[in-house]
């Protein structure tokens, strides 16, 4: 049978490999209650199915439909079509992107007809578009045009004009394509467009425009003119020379253009012809509403996330007195789900799954994001902990201590965040004499407790990570495990598995060793009790001024150890950036909790410092270390995770916008952007705020890093790591959370002789990786809303907030702010101010708007201000009527601005 398509490659396997897949496809019919059985939920779900044929249908298709498996098989094979992993644009839901096959750019997916049915994160079968219908970026082809007027007006010393512009109308609330196609990156789900392109700046409504069509812009500002995005055809006949000559067919007779200059302005776009795998859950949180015609069959079901289609639900399924009073639900937060969506029909029918509270409240809307997400939150069966230990308190048996290394005598210890519970990694340094020293990283031994095929084995690979909420920790294995059974606690006996180096301090490696171990940690140490050492080192500590210290050390010896570690550390990471690693650090919040409301009362700004750097150096050469050593004893079934370059046209846009305001960044490689950014960076406030967004923009192109198995890829040049810059890289030292280390841990005991390789092949090691990637990704996706949604709660407990902020995109009608110490981006909406009037200018890759505010108690006169990227701004958050929503507006400033100041004669 055909092996699955590496998501964003060209698909090569036959179609029948997804009956392979049951685990993952049937995610989307699992039941949302507990106590059915499948066959039990199946048979409820087409009961409610016949119920739905009330329906009234749509006479005529609405969406095409699905190829047929052969066909889309032979299309595969014959190069004509794409796979790769959908992802809409969560602020405007009709634009979609699935990857080129080499990473260099996305396929543009325009409309709710041409995504033909797929939701978010699906995998999908992409046809490409005839070269005609590729979307051109109007702005920059129109900067170019003009580029080359005025060169040609230079040459020939004349006034005559070069030719007539290109007039092309697009679509509203656009702005300049090159600032605008990296805006919005802290949501994952945004669009790279395939050169510099364009992006919807959509007002907060829900549109229900087609593309196609031509719409006003959205807000107040006036002169704006309706606007279009173009394709090849339509600038082929725009009357512009240049236009013809880039966008016409090539002297060879081929359609698409044979020249990087006309590929800059063009991205291909497609449709979907098939759901190769539907990842996306198919449960969406929202509120029931009545049909616009009142019918009484029928609810509608209005999900929060916009990038779900509203979803038809029979009234039967709604609260008894929903039809009569439906006002006294509208604060009521639901769950639906997706059951059948033909083509005849503009909207799915589903089911009502059940009320999860009301809206806004911390509770149910984290329920909410799990059941969306498809995260398993529920409790572990008998069946699996069952499989751990009874006899509590547990012991190792002696059977361990025969072949293990007893490393209970050393001075080992953990340093974790102080609320840390599970534990699993240590660290150790002895000083050797000569120069060398003799370091471990000691990592839990999970892998002894999870037996593979076993029933905890099953549920860990399901869930594949723990999952880091703000206010909780969704765990992938049962708390017994993590805090209890594998956990480095201080002074308790625990199996682990080492890699021991002897290296010198400048990091040089003379020698390694790795192998399973039993350790007993003498100090719990935190991140805070670490830096202390490293920032104070000549302080003589007391034994009461740190945790207990067992084994017989004392703290002179913890904090000799320490600061020993961290002076190789420093030269490790040196090596590292000197070699060419990139690192990309964006502000993260951390929150406060009230503990009897649960409700946000304070934040603050995580902060990378040398004792965090200091365990993560040892982490990452211990996960360097393991890659080599199960790629050269295990040559196809390694696992090993892989991280692709960005997306080259993107990040070209990038250097392009900030040549523009005299910033040179070099993308050549990840080396030499980690120059160029450290070249921008000054202790001055404006400098330390255009690094945020400079680090913002260059994140944008950047692709995520993969699990994967090593037979799975051919060509060993992809498994490099482009933000380590190394060519063989795995994940070994968090087993407790993520279940990669467990299937890499297993591969180092087999090639150390202590156990059978195991037998999984290939092509279920490269599934289990792509479910481990997407599991992260929700993992991640969960994580980052969970942080979105106390954000919004604490912003109405402590709100209105009065933040500094930096443009970091403009549009016509709006511009984004990145709040700089927040770490948040928000688009500010000019109809939202109190404006007299709002100009737009494209100024080449300079989009600039100027802004005339109306007098107020503070400034009797109008005044004017210009928008730019990188201006520093003042900007108010304010919670909004809606749950968890709120807005950013800018206060007027103080000092104006001239007409000659924003460039205009």
């Amino acid at each position: 049978m055909a092996q699955p398509v590496l998501k964003g490659q060209m698909a090569q396997p036959a179609l029948e490999e997804q009956t392979v897949r049951p685990t993952l496809i049937q995610q989307v019919t699992q039941p949302l209650l507990g106590g059915h059985t499948p066959d039990l939920m199946q048979r409820e779900q087409m009961a409610l199915l016949k119920e739905n044929e009330e329906i009234p249908a749509i006479s005529g298709m609405i969406y095409d439909s699905y190829w047929s498996e052969e066909d889309v098989k032979n299309g595969i094979k014959r190069g004509e079509l794409i796979v790769g992993p959908l992802r809409i644009n969560p602020k405007n839901y009709e634009d979609a992107y699935v990857p080129m096959p080499d990473g260099s750019a996305d396929i543009f997916i325009g409309g709710m007809k041409d995504r033909n049915r797929a939701l978010n994160l699906d995998e999908v079968v992409v046809q490409v578009y005839h070269y005609e219908k590729w979307r051109v970026f109007v702005d920059d082809f129109e900067n170019y045009e003009r580029s080359v007027a005025e060169e040609r007006l230079v040459v020939e010393e004349s006034d005559e004009d070069s030719g007539p512009d290109a007039i092309v109308e697009s679509d509203g609330d656009e702005g300049n394509n090159l600032a605008l196609a990296l805006s919005d990156k802290l949501d994952i789900s945004e669009g790279t467009p395939g050169a510099a392109g364009k992006f919807q700046d959509k007002s907060p409504q829900r549109s229900n425009k087609n593309k196609a069509q031509t719409t006003p812009s959205q807000g107040s500002s006036k002169g704006t003119p309706m606007k279009k995005i173009s394709s090849v055809s339509d600038m082929r006949h725009s009357g512009s020379p240049l236009a013809k000559n880039l966008f016409g067919t090539n002297p060879n007779g081929s359609e698409a253009p044979d020249s990087e200059l006309g590929n800059r302005f063009t991205q291909r776009t497609g449709r979907v012809v098939y759901i190769y795998e539907k990842k996306h859950s198919r449960a969406a949180s929202g509120r029931l509403k009545l049909m616009p015609d009142k019918n009484k069959n029928l609810a509608l079901f209005s999900p929060t996330d916009s990038r779900i289609p509203r979803i038809l639900i029979p009234m039967s399924e709604c609260p008894k007195d929903f039809y009569q009073r439906p006002e006294d639900f509208s604060q009521t937060l639901f769950i639906a789900r997706i059951l059948q969506w033909d083509e005849t029909s503009k909207m799915p029918k589903g089911t009502l799954a059940r009320s999860l509270g009301e809206a806004g409240e911390i509770e149910p809307e984290t329920s909410a994001l799990l059941i969306e997400l498809d995260i398993d939150d529920s409790p572990f069966s008998d069946k699996v902990i069952q499989c751990l230990p009874t006899n509590l308190p547990w012991t190792i048996p002696d059977s361990e201590y025969a072949y293990r290394k007893d490393l209970r005598s050393s001075c080992i210890f953990t340093i974790d965040p102080a609320t840390a519970r599970d534990l699993d990694d240590a660290v150790s340094i002895e000083d050797l004499g000569g120069g060398k020293y003799q370091v471990g990283v000691h990592i839990a031994d999970v892998s002894y407790f999870v037996k593979e095929d076993t029933e905890l084995d099953m549920v860990a690979s399901r869930r594949a990570t723990s999952v880091y909420l703000v206010q909780k920790v969704v765990p992938m294995l049962p708390r017994l495990l993590c805090e209890q059974l594998c956990s480095l606690n201080p002074d308790e006996d625990r199996l682990t598995f080492s890699v021991i180096w002897t290296l010198n301090e400048k990091g040089e490696i003379f020698d390694e060793w790795y192998g399973r171990s039993v350790i007993r940690s003498c100090v719990k140490l935190s991140y805070e009790h670490a830096q202390g050492f490293i920032e104070d080192p000549g302080r003589q500590w007391r034994d009461d001024e740190l945790p207990p210290i067992t084994n017989s050390f004392t703290a002179s010896d913890i904090v000799t150890k320490v600061l020993l570690l961290n002076k190789i550390a420093v030269n490790l990471r040196k090596q590292r950036f000197d070699n060419g690693a990139l690192r990309l650090d964006q502000v993260k919040l951390q929150f406060a909790l009230n503990k009897e409301s649960g409700l946000p009362n304070g934040y603050s700004v995580y902060q990378q410092k040398d004792s965090n750097r200091l365990i993560e150096e040892f982490m990452l050469l211990a996960n360097m270390a393991v890659a080599h050593k199960i790629k050269t004893s295990f040559p196809d079934t390694a696992i090993l995770r892989r991280h692709p370059p960005p997306q080259v046209k993107p990040l070209e846009a990038v250097e392009e916008l900030c040549e523009s305001f005299g910033l040179k960044i070099d993308a050549a490689t990840a080396g030499d952007l980690q120059k160029s950014l450290l070249k921008y960076h000054k202790e001055d406030d404006f400098s330390l705020a255009r690094i945020q967004v400079l680090v913002v923009l260059i994140s944008k192109p950047m692709q995520n890093a993969k699990y994967f198995c090593s037979g799975a890829i051919p060509d060993e040049n992809m498994y490099h790591h482009y933000a380590l810059n190394v060519p063989l890289y795995t994940h070994f030292t968090s087993p407790i959370r993520r279940y990669p280390d467990i299937l890499v841990h297993r591969l180092l005991a087999a090639a150390l002789d202590y156990c059978e390789p195991p037998k999984r092949s290939i092509q279920v090691l490269q599934r289990q990786a792509e479910h481990c990637n997407d599991k992260k990704q929700t993992a991640k996706m969960a994580s980052e809303r969970s942080n979105e949604m106390f954000f919004s709660l604490f912003v109405k407990e402590a709100g209105p907030l009065e933040e500094s902020g930096m443009v970091m995109a403009v549009l016509d009608k709006s511009f984004d702010v990145l709040v700089l110490k927040l770490g948040v981006v928000k688009r500010v909406y000019l109809e939202r101010l109190p404006l007299a009037s709002s100009q737009y200018h494209k100024n080449s890759k300079c989009p600039e708007l100027l802004l005339e505010w109306k007098p107020d108690e503070s400034c009797h006169r109008s005044t004017r201000h210009k928008i730019t990227l990188f201006s520093i701004v003042e900007c108010c958050l304010a919670s909004d009527k809606e749950p968890l929503k709120w807005s950013c507006i800018i206060k007027r400033p103080k000092d104006e601005i001239s007409y000659m100041d924003a460039g205009h004669d």
